[in-house]
């Protein structure tokens, strides 16, 4: 599972047409773009797949386009995660039922959160679904933090295997892996700038949104890790530095859709009211890719 869990998973995005229906051409098109790409897995219903603005039947049908066209291809991620354990465990049997490898169940958000009760929503969930889970830390979106001792105790569940650590924060990912270190739990960064040091560290990849604009790139970071070639890892990690500083502009996945866009895919915009980004921010991005893609980064 540990193999299963590594490199570069793409959260990917979810193509909408103009009146926020789900494209399922576009979507198929950017999986195989995805896949061919090299990335390592499919996360679709994440941050970056608008997850926390789609419904429960929209996700099903996103699942089972994702599977579909993956076809066993890399291993499928369903975020499965909703503000209750109720819902959260019948969304993820629903997912694991239709197939998925790994739920990836992010922590309930907008309500505070003891770690107590964080930990009790996660057992609960692992104790009803037959799948493995993958924790997924992002506090600056739900307002409620993983500690790395919670994360220590659920490691110790069978099937809760690893973390996705979006918190920005590398010593929290450095005491993820201390906790865990040989146990055979995976830690993964969801910050793209944090993603070979995070190899470095011991852990085992990343979740990647700059995947869904620069595939090629963002998996040469862990294939050249792989093979020894550090440097050349850390070109790659470099390499979007110019993108990941057009996040300024407004919502990150916003200027990830906004760029997969402009590069030709007919993926729409994000739904609304997380739609806009102003003109200078389109302005920088278009530039940015123009940039980026006379170095060769793909």
């Amino acid at each position: 599972m540990a193999k299963t869990l590594g490199g570069i998973i793409v959260p990917i995005l979810t193509p909408m047409h103009a009146d926020e229906r789900i494209n399922e051409p576009a979507l198929r098109n950017h999986i195989d773009r995805m896949l061919e790409g090299g990335v390592h897995g499919l996360f679709p219903c994440g941050t970056n797949g608008e997850g926390y603005i789609l419904s429960e039947g929209e996700k099903e049908e996103v699942f089972a386009i994702c599977l579909s066209q993956t076809a066993g291809r890399v291993p499928v991620f369903a975020g499965t995660g909703c503000v209750g354990t109720r819902d959260t465990i019948r969304l993820s049997r629903k997912a694991a039922d239709m197939g998925a490898d790994v739920l990836s169940v992010i922590t309930p958000g907008f309500a505070a959160a003891s770690q107590e009760e964080l930990y009790a929503h996660y057992r609960a969930v692992a104790e009803s679904v037959d799948a493995p889970i993958l924790l997924y830390n992002i506090p600056a979106r739900t307002g409620n933090a993983l500690a790395p001792a919670t994360v220590e105790r659920l490691s110790r569940i069978p099937n809760i295997v690893g973390v996705k650590d979006s918190s920005g924060n590398f010593d929290n990912i450095l005491q993820y892996i201390e906790r865990t270190r040989g146990s055979g739990f995976v830690v993964l960064s969801g910050n793209d700038s944090l993603i070979l040091w995070t190899l470095l560290a011991g852990g085992a990849g990343g979740i990647a949104g700059c995947a869904n604009v620069f595939p090629e790139t963002m998996t040469a970071i862990y294939e050249r890790f792989l093979a020894g070639d550090i440097e050349g890892a850390r070109r790659a990690q470099d390499a979007v530095r110019p993108f990941r500083d057009c996040f300024r502009f407004g919502n990150p996945n916003t200027v990830v859709k906004a760029a997969v866009a402009l590069q030709g895919y007919p993926v729409g915009k994000c739904r609304r009211p997380f739609d806009r980004l102003p003109e200078e921010g389109l302005a920088a991005v278009r530039q940015v890719l123009a940039e980026l893609a006379e170095q060769g980064v793909r």
